[in-house]
């Protein structure tokens, strides 16, 4: 088996993670295999689309309650994209989407007024200011702190988490400094594409899949 499971919900993307992994010499597989997930090391839930196909896909696969278990089983799990807004409570996406409450707080679209000329989606290259020691962010933070790197994003939503602790990063767009990584016990997210960031995303995706907690 491998050691490492991407989900396959029928969101985008996964291919360009598995790509990623593979360069990085760990054995992967895009799955939605329930017996895949389980003898998995650790688990990756990318995806690019909206809240609410995202969570229907999620909930009639089974796959909903497979990452519940590898959390509960202390299993390191990665959200990518829409792998980060969905592990929060709700969306505003769709009218409202109640996700999957893995951490709490919601996801919110950029709102901006026509005369601000921001354009909808968020879409490019963006520094990210990390806040945190964490192991998923070694070698990418200076001792002192505030070092930035440059990472993919295209969205137009951003989490907005009821604790601010679990934070692990911010960006800015438009005005507003909106959560980049967040991350608590085995959980991370990141809102940019790490599997499309360059260096900087390849060393991110690299110390999550040598993370032992």
């Amino acid at each position: 088996m491998a050691e490492v499971a991407i989900l396959d919900y029928e969101a985008r993307n996964q291919t360009s993670v598995e790509r990623a992994v593979r360069h990085l010499g760990f054995e992967c597989e895009i799955t939605r295999s329930s017996e895949a997930i389980r003898s998995a090391g650790r688990v990756i839930f990318p995806g690019v689309g909206a809240a609410r196909a995202s969570m229907e896909n999620l909930e009639r696969m089974g796959l909903d309650e497979e990452l519940r278990r590898a959390l509960r089983e202390g299993k390191p799990v990665l959200g990518i994209c829409i792998g980060c807004q969905v592990i929060m409570d709700e969306s505003e996406e769709d009218g409202g989407t109640p996700c999957l409450g893995l951490l709490p707080g919601r996801v919110r679209k950029f709102d901006f007024e026509p005369a601000a000329g921001v354009k909808v989606p968020h879409m490019g290259w963006n520094p990210v200011r990390f806040r945190a020691e964490h192991p998923l962010l070694t070698g990418l933070t200076a001792p002192e702190g505030g070092r930035t790197h440059q990472f993919y994003f295209v969205h137009s939503y951003y989490v907005e988490p009821a604790d601010p602790s679990i934070v692990l990063g911010t960006a800015e767009y438009g005005g507003i400094d909106f959560p980049a990584v967040v991350g608590r016990d085995n959980l991370v997210a990141v809102q940019f594409h790490a599997e499309k960031s360059g260096a900087p995303g390849l060393k991110l995706l690299e110390n999550f899949l040598r993370w032992r907690r």
